[in-house]
């Protein structure tokens, strides 16, 4: 375990200062605000990088968040002083699924451009990487849900194999491996697009 993760592992997270004791009813909506605050733009991308449109992310956001404050008290106190980010992912993406198999049940017209979110860039550096970006969005909507979910988790989000491991329901070395087998299919996929 390097330093960093046992620091994480003993550090509490946002809104958790208190995790094993009661609170009342003003202290517990403060520690949820820590919570929201934190992990806003983490479970809004998440939601963005799976439904594809900001529309439907806000929406799926505040649903998990409304969900992740219903449940908030016992989640704190089960948690033992561990961040909640990979639980509000798990929320996250439990509606996404949801969100998946409803629309399934309902075609709609896709979605020509799909802009994913970005940390401000220089309009170069934009145009730049555009193309190759759109290639690999279209290639992970290829991949197995799973997979899919896990580079997500990892490279949009930046979450550890450990709070993804956490927010899938893994160990740290499936994770690992999924991972690892996602990035090799998603290469293999835009290779293919390159020769074929």
């Amino acid at each position: 375990m390097s330093e960093e993760t046992a620091a994480e592992e003993t550090q509490p997270g946002p809104g958790l200062a208190r995790a094993g004791e009661d609170l009342s009813k003003g202290e517990l909506d403060e520690a949820f605000e820590e919570v929201y605050r934190a992990h806003l733009r983490d479970v809004y991308s998440y939601a963005y990088y799976r439904v594809g449109n900001h529309h439907d992310a806000e929406d799926l956001t505040e649903q998990a968040f409304l969900q992740a404050y219903r449940h908030f008290d016992r989640a704190r106190r089960e948690s033992g002083g561990r961040p909640l980010r990979p639980w509000l992912i798990r929320i996250a993406h439990n509606l996404a699924s949801n969100y998946h198999r409803d629309r399934a049940r309902r075609p709609e017209a896709n979605i020509d451009a799909i802009e994913p979110p970005s940390a401000p860039l220089g309009t170069e550096q934009i145009v730049e990487g555009r193309e190759e970006l759109r290639e690999v969005i279209e290639r992970l909507d290829d991949l197995p849900d799973e997979r899919r979910e896990a580079l997500i988790m990892r490279f949009a989000l930046g979450m550890s194999n450990r709070e993804i491991a956490r927010a899938m329901g893994k160990t740290d070395g499936a994770t690992k491996v999924l991972i690892h087998r996602a990035i090799k299919q998603l290469e293999e996929l835009m290779e293919g697009d390159r020769h074929g």
